[in-house]
């Protein structure tokens, strides 16, 4: 019997010591991310997937470090492979909870990442993909921006669909679900609500109220970015982005 005790508190207090040194490296990789230093960050979550490869939060995070850092390569090869590894955590994370939020959003993102590489019935199938997960991670958190803001991007590029890509779209691929500029502006104003430091959105409900000819309200988002902080590597051509939008728009 007092072997037995021993021998559990052994593995207790190794399995202690394992969480421990998974939650020093998660904070380390935050603390990388938050910087930013993407890559950093990533390599980070990458070691703690190699200790805890169903780590759902590492899971979650190299998805999307994967779909940015895939975004700024200039090699296409480069590019895909990366696209291609955010597909494949999310997957992952889909696996360990198909409930999580956080899971679904990685998925949306990478699947929309991936859908800029493809065309005709592939990217119809993405878009449908897209709004598919986000609405899955906003019954589950109805408080995830991320999500918000991806049903906003869905509205404004499906709403911008002109008649013939409408038409070809209904007979060749069986339609897309009804968007609307009105319902982007809502959403990313939801996502606004809910993290008002998203540089991204800032720009992007700009554009939707420009589209929807409300110039001063645009011009005033625009305005509102310059003292927002530099939360990831896109942040800062974002704000350069925003800069030339409003220079031509005054």
């Amino acid at each position: 019997m007092k072997l037995f005790l021993i021998i559990a508190f052994l593995f207790s207090s190794s399995s202690f010591a394992f969480a421990q040194d998974i939650n020093v490296m998660l904070r380390e990789a935050e603390k990388l991310e938050a910087l930013p230093d993407e890559r950093g960050a990533f390599n980070k979550f990458k070691l703690v997937l190699k200790a805890d490869p169903n780590n759902l939060q590492a899971l979650c995070k190299a998805s999307e470090l994967c779909s940015r850092i895939g975004n700024r390569q200039s090699d296409i090869k480069a590019r895909d492979n990366y696209y291609a590894a955010a597909v494949m955590y999310a997957r992952q994370a889909l696996k360990v909870n198909p409930q999580s939020d956080e899971a679904n959003v990685a998925m949306g993102i990478a699947i929309g990442r991936t859908s800029l590489t493809k065309s005709g019935k592939e990217k119809i199938a993405a878009a449908k993909d897209i709004k598919n997960y986000a609405e899955i991670a906003l019954k589950h958190n109805p408080r995830n921006f991320k999500a918000w803001h991806i049903i906003g991007k869905w509205n404004y590029e499906v709403s911008n669909l002109n008649f013939m890509e409408r038409a070809a779209t209904k007979v060749f691929y069986g339609g897309l679900p009804n968007a609307s500029l009105q319902n982007s502006i809502m959403a990313y104003e939801k996502a606004r609500s809910l993290n008002a430091t998203f540089l991204l959105n800032y720009l992007e409900l700009a554009k939707a109220y420009k589209k929807n000819d409300e110039l001063q309200k645009g011009v005033a988002l625009l305005k509102a970015m310059g003292p927002l902080p530099i939360q990831t590597e896109d942040d800062p051509r974002i704000k350069k982005e925003a800069a030339v939008l409003l220079k031509a728009w005054l």
